[in-house]
């Protein structure tokens, strides 16, 4: 497997005056391209890592797009009778 390098984001610079919520200080997110994460996390689905299963409740957003091509996907997938 070829090394990925990841960029660290540490969002926009926000004004000290700003009213930001407690909550959204504290959350932390990170944004990556598709491409930059799926062969990674393909390569440790198929180690079978356990600290995958430390992120089985976390939410992740993605695009209309890519969510109809996963509903497709997973209707065409199942298997025949």
């Amino acid at each position: 497997m070829s090394s990925i390098p990841l960029r660290i984001y540490h969002g926009p610079q926000t004004d000290p005056d700003s009213r930001v919520s407690n909550d959204e200080q504290t959350r932390r997110s990170v944004t990556l391209s598709l491409g930059e994460i799926l062969p990674l996390l393909a390569d440790a689905v198929q180690s079978q890592r356990t600290w995958l299963q430390d992120f089985d409740d976390d939410q992740v957003t993605i695009s209309m797009d890519l969510y109809e091509v996963l509903l497709a996907y997973q209707f065409y997938r199942r298997p025949t009778a």
